[in-house]
């Protein structure tokens, strides 16, 4: 046999797909046929089972795209618009690509209901109660409080929010406004915006015919239904909305009268299967704080979404104090319950001694009240802050990352009294809530020496009743100091660094002002300039009190440049900064004060003196009566 006929050629061994060799000498033409026809049919077979599943597959997607809960709501919001209160336009491409989803939707919808037997179920079987589990569960609470630009800017932002609604079905909008006086303006604001809303909710293409609804409820001490029933026409509210009258009563039961509407109009809801919206305009967080559960509880139930155009809160604080015009010229003193920001206030009411902090009082928060923020949190709403405090404002965006806690009261106390720092932040602030620290006496007569001791004396008891007061916040913040570095939350650890430094530099304060008294009434200090006759107390570098009050002074400082330094741009580093403005020991300085009988002589050659004189006393006279409630 020659070498050619003994071996095989490359092109005889011809690898398959499974690492195998086909000989092709020795496989029979005939066999070889019916092979390629078998391996067609099984191919044929395989595209044809593959379609089918492909077909099944679209089905299936198309009845769950049909299949939408009825409580999930749609919680996008455009935070792309801007806050200049003129902000409704949207790009061609997205109002093309929201009518092209919109078409497929209710095309896949018409053929489906082509396909299946409708069955005659009641509308009101579509609302499914959660229960009461669903209703205490924690939600998402991210971007509860929008800062939008004023009333304006809140009012566009609203109209967004509403045109949302409209396109996933008829909408229901309740309009729910505070009746204090101090509201007066901004209803008439709202009142000249309406007819601008509902322009753009046409040039949004949402309007279709009455799919729009509109209701107006008023509260203060009562709820008052404006509109006896929902209206269409826009000019019948804008009627509605000018015919509220304030009420003097200083009542503002917001959480009744949001229970109030929703139980009124919920047939809306639930016979008419509307997405239902209640708006609150306010300026406080309200009096019925107690009522809060039951009005969450109740717009959660049935789907009906919370938002709530108002103030910021004042950092730390619940009562703002303001002076007031009544409608005869006169100037009183009036407050607002505007906050806390947080369920509890987590900032220790401490004076200033030696520098003027009246103007912090004030201070905003950047966030809505707690109470009215979590009804919007609960109900996937929005609280607009329309209008700030009169104090020192901040950077909204700065503060987003001190958000306080929007947590059911009992959860949070449940919480807090596992983290010995945050129990320890809020019992020191309880204490300075339930009894006022008194401010020390800095400036003192001096006649003689018998009347400047007398004074110091009197100056003398308060400090007394201070410095144990200071004690006990000083045991009470000690208690967290060990579990502070476990803290991990930005406004917890700025709280707690803020009252163990405030407190620690007023201790320090308090022992030097009651050596520098107790030495001056020992042994009085005489002037150097013989008219001087008065002396006042100011700041000094220098703390004469000894060394364990200079340890306290570097715990203080310590404690108030890490919040600077950790949270520059907010509230805690305000406070802390005004506390460092000053330094922490004290030194006497003389002055001339002007005498009883120079005042007297005041009088004799100045003829507006007395007259100014008495318009001081009563001006003074009327702040200093009780405030009013507005």
């Amino acid at each position: 046999m020659s070498t050619k006929s003994a071996m095989s050629s490359p092109s005889d061994l011809l690898p398959n797909q499974f690492g195998g060799l086909k000989l092709k000498r020795e496989m029979p033409a005939w066999m070889i046929s019916v092979l390629m026809h078998a391996a067609v049919l099984v191919v044929l077979a395989l595209i044809t089972h593959a379609t089918g599943l492909n077909e099944q597959i679209n089905i299936l997607t198309v009845v769950e795209d049909l299949e939408e809960p009825e409580f999930i709501a749609n919680t996008s919001v455009l935070d792309q618009i801007g806050t200049d209160g003129n902000s409704l336009q949207i790009t061609e491409a997205q109002q093309s690509a929201t009518e092209m989803g919109q078409e497929q939707h209710e095309q896949a919808e018409q053929e489906l209901e082509d396909e299946l037997l409708a069955a005659d179920i009641p509308v009101t079987n579509m609302i499914v109660e959660p229960n009461e589990a669903d209703l205490q569960e924690e939600v998402d609470t991210t971007g509860t409080t929008e800062n939008v630009g004023g009333v304006e800017g809140a009012i566009d932002r609203l109209t967004l929010e509403i045109a949302a609604s409209l396109r996933e079905g008829k909408t229901l909008v309740c309009w729910v406004f505070d009746v204090s006086p101090s509201l007066s303006k901004r209803r008439e604001v709202i009142a000249d915006r309406f007819e601008n809303v509902y322009k753009q909710l046409g040039l949004l293409e949402v309007q279709a015919d009455k799919s729009l609804k509109t209701a107006v409820a008023a509260f203060g001490a009562q709820t008052t239904f404006v509109t006896p029933d929902p209206v269409d026409d826009v000019k019948d509210v804008v009627s509605a909305i000018r015919k509220i009258s304030p009420d003097t009563s200083g009542d503002e039961n917001v959480f009744s009268a949001v229970s109030a509407v929703a139980k009124k109009w919920s047939n809306y809801r639930t016979k008419q299967n509307r997405k239902m919206m209640i708006i609150v305009v306010t300026d406080e967080a309200g009096s019925d704080q107690g009522a809060m559960e039951e009005a969450i509880n109740y717009t959660k139930r049935y789907g009906i979404r919370c938002y709530v155009v108002g103030n910021a809160a004042p950092f730390g604080r619940r009562v703002v104090r303001t002076e007031w015009e009544l409608d005869n010229g006169d100037i009183v003193m009036a407050e607002m319950d505007q906050g806390p920001e947080s369920i509890f206030p987590e900032r220790l009411q401490l004076p200033f001694w030696a520098s003027n902090g009246s103007d912090l009082e004030k201070m905003s928060s950047a966030f809505g009240p707690y109470a009215l923020t979590r009804l919007c949190a609960e109900t996937n709403g929005l609280y607009f802050v329309s209008a700030d405090t009169p104090g020192p404002r901040f950077d909204h965006e700065v503060m987003r990352g001190y958000q306080p806690d929007y947590l059911p009261v009992k959860t949070f106390d449940q919480r807090v009294r596992k983290d010995p720092t945050k129990s320890a932040l809020l019992n020191a602030s309880l204490l300075t809530w339930s009894d006022d620290v008194p401010n020390p006496q800095l400036g003192f007569e001096a006649p003689n020496d018998t009347e400047l001791r007398q004074q110091i004396t009197n100056a003398q008891m308060p400090i007394a009743r201070l410095e144990a007061r200071l004690m006990e916040l000083s045991n009470v913040l000690e208690m967290g100091e060990k579990t502070r570095p476990q803290v991990r939350e930005s406004r917890w650890r700025a709280g707690y660094d803020l009252a163990m430094g405030r407190v620690l530099a007023m201790k320090v304060r308090a022992a030097g002002y009651n050596a520098m008294l107790a030495e001056m009434k020992s042994t009085p200090k005489s002037f150097e300039n013989p008219d001087s006759n008065f002396w006042q107390l100011n700041p000094s570098q220098e703390i004469t009190s000894g060394m364990s009050v200079g340890k306290l002074a570097k715990r203080a400082t310590a404690y108030l440049t890490r919040v600077i330094d950790e949270h520059p741009g907010t509230p805690w580093a305000r406070l802390a900064e005004l506390e460092l403005s000053q330094p922490l020991g004290w030194e006497w300085e003389e002055r001339k004060v002007m005498t009883a009988a120079e005042r007297e002589e005041e009088r004799k050659n100045n003829p507006r003196f007395e007259e100014e004189e008495r318009e001081r006393m009563e001006r003074a006279r009327k702040l200093a009566k009780p405030p009013i409630k507005i």
